[in-house]
Parts: C-alpha cells; structure tokens; sequence
C-alpha cells in the first residue's frame, strides 16, 4: 500500500459552500474579525525574531490571492488590492521549527492543503496535511511512503504528487479513486483544471518529453510528445482544453489541445537556454505569460479560439482584434531555408526583473495586468498595452515578507 489515511473523527469537508471566505472578492473588504494573528506566539524574549526565509509561494486556482510558505509557518494574502489577510505561525523551543514547504488554496474557502519543509518542517514532508482555518488546526492527514512533492486542490478532488507516482483522492471521503506512474518528477509538475466541467490532468508521463492528459469525464487518455528534452513546466487553462509546455531548454513554448493532441502554436521565448519557472494563461486564453532565470517576463499573443481549440481566433464586433501583431523576424519569409529561429514568434510585452531570482507570475483580474511573485519577497503588478506592446508599466510593488513596508 502506497498511501494511508488518518482521518480525525470530526473531519467535515463540505466544501461546496465553504465556511468561511479567507479573501473577499469584494475590492474594500470588511476586515474578518476574531482572528487570531498566530495560532502560537513565540515565547516572549526581548531578543529580535529570527528572519523569515520564505519556502514556497502559490497563486490560488483564480490568481486573487496567493500564499506564502515560510520557515516559521505560512501567510495568506490577497492580491488587489495587495494586503495580508491573515498568517498563521508555528514556533517551538527557541523560535525554531513551523517550516511550511508548500501551501495549497481551495479559490477562497477555509481548507488548505499543508506540506511540512524547510530545515525543520512543522509536519513530516511525506504527509499532506488538511487545515481547516476556521478551525485553526488540521482536521485530517494523508501519508505517503516517500516525500511529497506537490499537492492540487479541486472542489471534488485532492491530488498528491510523489516523486514518481500521483494520487487522485475524492474530496468528500477521501476515497482514492485512481492512481498514475510518471517518469522522475522532483519538481511535482502537475495540473487541473478548475472550471465547472468535470477534472482535466496533465502530468509527465513515463518518457522525457512526454505529457499525459488525463480526461476523467470521457475516461480517456492522451500522451502528447511535447519536447525532445524534458519537461521543466507546463500550464493548463481553466477548462483543461489548452495546455502550454516548455522543456529544460527554455528557448520554446508550445500549446497543445489536450484532447487530441494537437500541436497549435509555438512561441519563442529567447535564444538562448533558460530555466522556465512558470507558465499562466489569462482567463479568455487571449495571452500567455512565461517567467524565467533570464529576469524577464513574457506575455505572448495566442491564436487560438479558446472555444474551438485549433481554430484561429476568429473576429467579432464584441471584440475587435486590436491586439499588436506578435513580433516575427522580417526575415520569415526564408521559412523553411533558414533556421526556425528567424521565423518565429516572440513576446508582445515585456518586465524586466532581477536575473537569477525565481518568481511565479499569473494574470491579474484587471484588464491587461500581470501579478508577479519572487522567492525574494517581492510582489509587482504590471500591466501592458495590448496594442503597442513593448515594456509593461509597473502599477503597485510590495515586499510581502515585511508588510509593515507595504502601505
């Protein structure tokens, strides 16, 4: 048996209506009251705290919050209007132990998905813990025989991620419904979709280069050789129709549809190789958005109908195609003679970041912006013109590791 579960006996994890709203959409939210800003303080010293070094950092399903994972316990925060909306802090003997190394939201509800990391991890790294924040505790747990590289949350599903092997749990009981080999996946490369209809995953399959989408609706599956070189990150839109991949490369992302397989455009990110760090389509599938170690972030044109994957996107008096012209060499018209490099499609908007820092980015909820959040602390909000292009304009920066500097 790979996997065993320790339910409390008071577990409850209805969570079709959640309990309690951890980030109100509404943009001048009403302070939640009796909170407590830690669930133990640390003892009382005149001695400064030690610093926070943060572990993990995760947009929520929707990108209006994110969470934050630390040595010393994890934070939650809402994305715009910027604020932290609560911590919650583990300390043992000494300010030490509490590291959180990865912190999963369910949109905006009280349940979170905790994994314990760092140097002295609050919970043992191969078991997922499920926190009910209205609670202020854990309500359940799962084990598993190796440590645990990832977790997903759906309204329906939890899903685990092992080095070599994914588990797919209902969420009502906990019932595990299915399980899947991958090739050596340290970086616990997964994604669902989070849309209304029923759950679309991708996930490596059992060669490099290979990417398994699993349709549960129509209990289909289809392996799509993405790249030549491994998998180094990959993106789902929120239906599970288009699936963006990039290898260890860098230099090229690719969008599938996951259905059949089919390969429907490529975009070039840079010439030479770079460590992808993330991927995110905005909500209509109109733009794609890829981080890197090279310091920049990318927002590319997509040409894809997202309702009728494979087709061009087509124009309407709704929605006038006004969007720039994804930049092409002017020398594509050698297509086919001279390398692929001279005919491809590059960026449409640029942000340039510190090169070597990791950060995660996703869209905002406002027209035409990007969230950006680095290992570092950092929190940027940008936004582009999708007519002219070129650099993007940087509207709000926060370091959300000291929010004292924030506001």
């Amino acid at each position: 048996m790979n996997s065993n579960l320790k339910l409390s006996p008071r577990l409850s994890l209805n969570l079709t209506v959640p309990s309690l709203l951890l980030c109100p959409p509404n943009p001048n939210p009403s302070p939640i009251s009796n909170y407590n800003t830690s669930v133990s303080s640390p003892p009382q010293s005149t001695a400064q705290p030690p610093p926070i070094s943060l572990l993990h950092v995760s947009f929520n399903q929707d990108s209006g919050c994110f969470a934050a994972g630390t040595d010393h316990g994890f934070r939650i925060y809402n994305c715009d209007p910027f604020r932290e909306i609560f911590r919650r802090d583990f300390y043992g003997s000494g300010n030490s132990g509490g590291g959180i190394g990865a912190v999963e939201m369910l949109f905006r509800c009280n349940v979170l998905a905790l994994v314990g990391g760092g140097p002295d991890p609050q919970y043992p790294p191969n078991k997922v813990m499920i926190w009910d924040d209205h609670q202020s505790r854990c309500i359940g747990e799962l084990s598993f025989r190796s440590e645990v590289r990832a977790v997903k949350l759906r309204r329906d599903r939890i899903i685990v991620v092992l080095e070599q092997k994914i588990f797919v749990y209902n969420f009502a009981d906990l019932k595990l419904l299915h399980q899947i080999e991958t090739i050596a996946n340290p970086k616990g490369l997964c994604a669902v979709s989070h849309g209304a209809g029923s759950l679309v995953l991708v996930c490596p399959g059992l060669q490099k280069g290979q990417i398994r989408a699993e349709h549960y609706a129509s209990k289909r599956t289809k392996f799509i050789m993405a790249h030549d070189s491994r998998t180094a990150c990959f993106a789902l839109t929120q239906d599970g129709q288009l699936l963006a991949t990039a290898s260890t490369k860098g230099t090229l992302v690719r969008i599938f549809n996951t259905v059949d397989g089919t390969l429907l455009q490529e975009v070039r990110r840079g010439a030479d190789r770079a460590e992808i760090y993330s991927l995110a389509f905005s909500s209509t599938a109109q733009w794609l958005a890829v981080s890197s170690d090279k310091g920049t972030v990318h927002v590319f044109s997509l040409k894809i109908n997202p309702g009728s994957p494979g087709i061009e996107r087509s124009q309407s008096i709704s929605e006038p195609n006004h969007a720039v012209t994804t930049p092409a060499s002017s020398l594509s018209f050698f297509k086919g003679v001279l390398p692929k490099y001279f005919s491809s499609e590059w960026s449409v908007a640029q942000f340039r970041l510190i090169e070597g820092s990791q950060y995660i980015v996703a869209f905002g909820h406002q027209k035409n912006t990007v969230v950006i959040l680095g290992l570092d602390g950092s929190f940027y909000r940008c936004q582009f013109d999708p007519v002219i292009g070129g650099e993007m304009t940087q509207l709000e920066y926060h370091n959300f590791l000291k929010p004292e500097a924030a506001f």
